[in-house]
């Protein structure tokens, strides 16, 4: 128990608990995104399902070190280019984020305009059943697995004690369940937040399906634009809220 007198101890768990709860924001908001479609009653279910197993793939890789670093060992090779096991399972990640956020915004663009927001609605969510409910589930395990990566071979690189990298993924995951909630609703009441956070999981699958091929895209770009985008919106939601008042 002499280790948890070190200051070093909590500075490193202080560290890496920030930096896995910045890292699950994209996990966040594709949490909050697809947990949109079901029936109000069953949201809370699917969000701590969904943050759930975001907590088992990261303990379960941080239990399987030597297997996650292997994976970094190049396969084969590509126009010059090493392939490895991460690359791979990055690059599928990447694709099926695009694929995923591409669809959404379409859904929320084009096919609500043209038939009305089906998936929205409550009586047809309740008609989707458990087929929609655990496909959604499915869905956000597979993602999960591909942000889990990423973010314990960041944790590896940053701390050498196993228990410590435990406690900070239990600790991020326990703060991402209390602002899934109020960052899913917010996104639900304000369509325009909704389309802003599908494009920027379209800017997050691009940055994966670049890692894949080694070009690295640093995340602290992509969250300042998206910071930069939320500010701009957030003006917007007080304008409108503004004129909303006068007209009343």
């Amino acid at each position: 128990m002499e280790f948890l007198l070190d200051p070093n101890v909590w500075i490193a768990f202080a560290m890496l608990t920030a930096l896995e709860i910045v890292l699950g924001v994209d996990n966040i908001i594709f949490i909050s995104i697809l947990v949109g479609r079901l029936p109000p009653e069953v949201r809370d279910t699917a969000r701590r399902l969904g943050l759930g197993f975001a907590m088992a793939s990261r303990l379960a890789l941080l239990f399987s070190l030597s297997w996650v670093m292997g994976l970094k060992a190049d396969l084969f090779h590509v126009l010059g280019n090493g392939i490895s096991g991460r690359d791979l399972v990055l690059l599928l990640g990447g694709l099926f984020l695009l694929y995923k956020a591409s669809h959404e915004i379409f859904v929320e663009v084009e096919a609500r305009e043209q038939d009305g927001p089906p998936a929205a609605d409550p009586v047809a969510m309740k008609a989707a059943g458990k087929k929609l409910f655990w496909s959604v589930i499915a869905q956000i395990a597979v993602i999960d697995i591909v942000f889990s990566l990423d973010s314990v071979i960041t944790a590896v690189g940053m701390v050498d004690q196993i228990g410590v990298m435990v406690a900070a993924v239990v600790a991020s995951v326990a703060v991402m369940l209390f602002a899934a909630k109020p960052i899913g609703e917010f996104v639900d009441r304000h369509p325009s937040v909704k389309v802003l956070a599908l494009a920027f999981l379209v800017m997050v699958g691009m940055a994966l399906t670049a890692e894949a091929f080694d070009a690295h895209v640093p995340k602290g770009y992509i969250y300042a634009a998206m910071a930069f985008s939320l500010a701009v919106e957030a003006l917007n939601i007080r304008a409108r809220a503004k004129r909303r008042a006068k007209s009343a």
